[in-house]
């Protein structure tokens, strides 16, 4: 496949799936190997022909598959150096890491990949931007806030794979413990539907072709009303869909 697929978006595991014809990567690999190979399988694509894992952080989310993956068949994992020291302490296992500086371009095959901080209680989470020889893609979850710094970064995406993770009242109101509400409403923690919305008002252009929205909550979120209130802001120009937990989600095809 030529283009992008979130394989696995949410508290359970996330993986996205992005590609041409000369190098194909995973972003992110939280989900077991088996389902990774199985979401693959659906878009057409081989495990065999992934080149690399780009990794945002060390929560198991984001890691799960990583020692099947790089252990056994030895895809080569990107992470900065603190999440390679987090990620090696949870695995107990060397893994070919290759190291990126976080604020610091840098290319793999046909991809020029920008990691950013983002605030989230890890030990220095990034987020991306990947610039194909067509397209600007923004990958931005696992956030508390919005800064003036991510706006930067994501002016001008083709595409946005973006944070919806919470409406607050529904955390207010969930049986959940307390010390989780603060962890998910708080600057290092979860970006809700509104913070979202706000983001997409400021970063919003007429080149921008498709967002997703992503890391949906599945008790503290409504996909019905996350849907509404981005559509509100982008209109009908703008295509917006659902990334899902349990199955692959809408496929971008360049």
């Amino acid at each position: 496949m030529i283009g992008f697929c979130p394989l696995a978006s949410g508290s359970k595991g996330n993986c996205i799936y992005l590609g041409t014809e000369r190098t194909k990567i995973l972003v992110d690999a939280g989900i077991s190997a088996r389902k990774i190979q199985n979401r693959l399988n659906e878009i057409n694509v081989e495990l065999c022909q992934i080149d690399a894992i780009l990794i945002s952080h060390e929560h198991t989310d984001h890691i799960l598959g990583l020692k099947q993956l790089s252990g056994k068949r030895k895809i080569p994992i990107f992470a900065n150096r603190e999440t390679a020291k987090g990620i090696y302490s949870a695995v107990s296992q060397s893994l070919p890491f290759k190291i990126f500086t976080t604020e610091e371009t840098f290319s793999f095959g046909d991809f020029e990949i920008h990691p950013f901080r983002v605030s989230h209680d890890t030990l220095d989470p990034a987020a991306f931007t990947i610039r194909t020889s067509q397209y600007k893609l923004g990958f931005c979850t696992d956030l508390g806030f919005v800064s003036t710094l991510i706006k930067k970064h994501l002016q001008e995406c083709d595409y946005l794979y973006l944070e919806s993770n919470h409406e607050p009242s529904m955390v207010h109101a969930s049986p959940r413990p307390y010390i989780y509400k603060k962890r998910v409403l708080g600057r290092r923690g979860h970006l809700s539907n509104d913070e979202c919305v706000s983001l997409l008002r400021e970063i919003k252009h007429p080149k921008l072709k498709h967002v997703h929205l992503a890391h949906l909550s599945s008790e503290c979120n409504s996909e019905e009303l996350a849907l509404q209130k981005a559509k509100q802001i982008l209109g009908d120009r703008v295509e917006v869909s659902l990334a899902h937990q349990d199955k692959i989600s809408k496929s971008i095809f360049f």
